[in-house]
């Protein structure tokens, strides 16, 4: 969309009731398919990580079952980290990064297997995978609804899963992408929905983290940064020390209030929490090198909680 233009659906100023949901709902097409992007690449590492089917959307339980992936060896003597991806189906590099992580553990590219306790859902939303969306079917952002009886089915059979395990989490990492379609589509369209002003904000050329205001260890997100930068550059701050409308914490970080805003990096206990923001449009990237910055964020982070005492 254009600036100014009005959203196609609903009448401004005025809150999508169930009509416009729908209507919007009717808009969305099959643009890809989880099945040959992401399934068949789960199962030549079940041989490897238990691979385990944590629920199904309704919309078609057959043509979008959850996946999360298990060290199969547990050790009680490891520390247990989650990674996930795809909370934001549109955002294609979290759900590969994670996958590819894996793959590297399979192929013996590293040894984080062997130290930690691994859990890994790569694609929390199948359906918004498929048709490109930051929104699941009934127009619920997922990353937004990580709480106690949650509306979005994706976010609730997550946080189900992970507390049926009964582990401690010591990191979870959530991998994002920040696009162009955040300014031309999705924000327009969330304006439209929940009936306020959204003003367009400078999508931030190169990686960024987003740590948790109430726990923001700086160290942490330094850290990944550093890791990352050797991968891809990472995001400038604007003309006010900002991105994406917040103040720079420090070099490519900022923090939000992780669970007050029901964000997935938030529902856990861990004390190392982060969410990368990984740039696919820049001019001076390209889909494999997002996969790796998503990868070098993972390994970054697990090498700073392996030096940890």
């Amino acid at each position: 969309m254009k600036n100014g233009e009005a959203y196609p659906i609903g009448t401004p100023g005025v809150k999508w009731a169930e009509q416009e949901k729908q209507a919007w709902f009717a808009q969305q097409s099959i643009k890809r398919s989880y099945q040959d992007e992401v399934l068949v690449k789960l199962r030549p590492l079940s041989e490897h990580f238990e691979l385990s089917q944590y629920g199904a959307l309704t919309i078609d339980d057959s043509r979008y079952p959850l996946y999360a992936l298990q060290s199969k060896t547990w050790q009680s003597q490891n520390k247990t980290i989650l990674v996930t991806g795809g909370v934001h189906g549109y955002e294609t590099s979290g759900v590969q990064g994670a996958i590819r992580f894996l793959e590297n553990e399979v192929n013996n590219i590293s040894q984080y297997n062997k130290q930690f306790n691994i859990i890994v859902a790569p694609c929390v939303s199948p359906w918004g995978y498929e048709t490109i969306n930051r929104w699941n079917p009934k127009a619920i952002d997922p990353n937004r609804s990580f709480y106690p009886q949650s509306p979005a089915q994706e976010s609730a059979a997550l946080m189900e899963f992970i507390n049926n395990l009964d582990v401690d989490i010591a990191l979870h990492i959530d991998l994002h992408e920040t696009t162009d379609t955040d300014n031309s589509e999705f924000r327009p369209a969330l304006a439209a929905r929940d009936a306020v002003e959204h003003n367009n904000w400078n999508i931030p050329d190169g990686f960024y983290l987003v740590g948790d205001s109430t726990k923001p260890e700086a160290d942490f997100q330094k850290a990944i940064i550093s890791g990352v930068e050797k991968v891809t550059h990472i995001a400038p701050p604007d003309s006010n020390n900002q991105l994406i409308g917040v103040e720079l914490e420090q070099w490519g970080v900022i923090n939000y209030a992780a669970r007050e805003l029901g964000l997935c990096m938030g529902f856990t206990n861990a004390d190392l929490v982060t969410t990368t923001e990984v740039y696919p449009d820049s001019p001076i990237v390209d889909d494999e090198n997002c996969i790796l910055a998503q990868v070098a964020a993972i390994s970054a982070a697990l090498d700073f909680l392996a030096e940890q005492k």
